[in-house]
């Protein structure tokens, strides 16, 4: 490929493997990318500005990248990471690359390295490894690409050859930039996905205040339960106006509930009070979930659950940054008993799509592939986050396939805000799951040309069908 990443990376070291592998990624390598989950800004596609500079591009928003430098002792601070308080952080971009440069080291092996490193040689041209003597000559060359034309936004999308993309907005958001893409008229399709934890969780900031503005946006009377659901339900028809075709739920359980309506009215009506308890607060989003499973029914939205994290574990950096900075940590995630109520109520209807996710690899081949190899309702998302890594990807095929098989899955989709990464991401998983295919084949457990049909399947169709794009 070039100087920084070998064109046979991630394929296997066996030559008969590497042979066929190589011949399955030819034929997906250029495959549009189908990205139907992630967090990339829609305002970037609306305003098309160029970038500002590559630290505020490549390392002010990733938190891959900040935690590391992080546990290492470099202050959130000095890479320009915004305080909540207004206190002053490194603006100046050089200084921020120059830091990120002189620790690159830090990342010898992981994702985050093979990401970059791809970005670096493959996006903007630099073919010398990244270090405090390169610094700036690669912080040079990557500002003087981004002032060119070909580097702002939409031109990226064309060049990463991005069929289409979601972003995700909260359940509040009045979807603008959406709005202003759409009136633009640029082809590039750029959808959102509904959020709703701010008004389903009882625990998150504003909670009261939230369910307030919901009422307003939707004029119903979110007082009452009914009202409550239906301002979802509106809320949700709006954001399929701008191409929604999923919802997502990022809960700390899987916790999932199915109360008779007279009991669900009550603890609604506890909640919304502001005198209800910790366990209150487990029981109704655990209700919500079935909720919206059923909502999903008749608007037919995708249903994406991705529990498992302890969120902002550390309340010190929570205090001093805000949300989402890198203090999110896996937890054990229990699967068979907490989707019950679910599955009970909806599990077994084939119209339904539910994808799941995980962050506790434990239970993939204990919990997970069983209960989507048997339920219509059920698919399994892709590698998350922690094991977005080649080893994550392969550890989870080895521990679902026997059981869910291929196509109980969504294929793969890159869950991310760093834009420049998107295409390093997805060729880095066609890579992996060729490399598994073609050991499957040299183990005589695959023809091979059923592999062929599965490198596709695997890198553009389950994802744009799993998705309903």
């Amino acid at each position: 490929m070039n100087a920084l990443v070998h064109a046979d990376v991630l394929f296997p070291a066996d030559t008969a493997a590497r042979s066929v592998a190589r011949a399955l990624y030819q034929t997906v390598s250029d495959l549009p990318i189908i990205s139907p989950h992630g967090h990339t800004d829609p305002r970037w596609y609306a305003l098309d500005e160029p970038f500002s500079d590559p630290a505020q591009l490549l390392i002010v928003p990733d938190h891959y990248i900040f935690r590391m430098l992080f546990s290492q002792g470099i202050a959130l601070e000095d890479l320009g990471v915004r305080r909540l308080d207004g206190s002053s952080v490194e603006t100046d971009g050089r200084r921020i690359w120059r830091t990120f440069a002189e620790n690159y080291h830090l990342f010898r092996a992981t994702p985050t390295r093979l990401w970059m490193d791809y970005v670096l040689s493959s996006l903007f041209g630099v073919q010398e490894p990244l270090t405090a003597s390169t610094a700036d000559s690669s912080y040079d060359a990557i500002a003087e690409k981004l002032r060119e034309p070909e580097y702002r936004p939409r031109a990226l999308f064309k060049r990463f050859n991005i069929e289409v993309i979601a972003t995700t907005e909260g359940a509040l958001d009045d979807l603008r930039w959406h709005k202003l893409i759409r009136d633009s008229g640029w082809d590039g399709r750029v959808i959102t996905a509904y959020r709703p934890d701010a008004v389903v969780d009882p625990d998150f900031d504003g909670f009261s205040a939230n369910l307030d503005q919901l009422g307003e946006i939707t004029g119903e009377d979110t007082g009452t339960w009914a009202g409550y659901l239906a301002a979802h339900r509106k809320r949700r028809d709006f954001f399929k106006s701008f191409g929604a075709t999923s919802s997502d739920h990022g809960h700390a359980t899987a916790d999932t509930a199915n109360l008779a309506m007279s009991e669900a009215r009550m603890l609604f009506d506890k909640v919304r009070s502001g005198k209800s308890s910790l366990d209150d607060h487990r029981l109704f989003r655990g209700q919500m979930l079935t909720e919206m499973a059923k909502m999903s029914l008749d608007d037919g939205l995708v249903l994406q659950i991705h529990p498992g994290s302890w969120r902002n574990h550390s309340p010190a950096m929570m205090e001093r940054h805000g949300r989402d900075m890198g203090f999110d940590i896996p937890t054990r995630t229990d699967y068979v008993r907490a989707l019950k109520p679910l599955l009970d109520a909806v599990g077994v209807e084939k119209n339904l799509s539910i994808v799941l996710f995980t962050l506790d690899e434990t239970s993939y081949s204990r919990e997970l592939a069983p209960l989507a190899g048997v339920y219509p309702a059920l698919k399994l998302g892709p590698a998350w986050w922690f094991h977005d890594s080649p080893e994550g990807m392969r550890r989870f095929r080895e521990m679902t396939t026997e059981t869910a098989g291929f196509y109980n899955t969504v294929g793969f989709n890159d869950d991310t805000r760093a834009f420049p990464s998107i295409p390093a991401r997805h060729d880095i998983a066609r890579r992996v799951d060729c490399a598994f295919l073609a050991r499957l084949v040299t183990e005589h457990r695959l023809r091979e040309e059923e592999a062929f049909d599965l490198a596709k399947e695997l890198a553009y169709t389950l994802a744009k069908n799993a998705y309903r794009l």
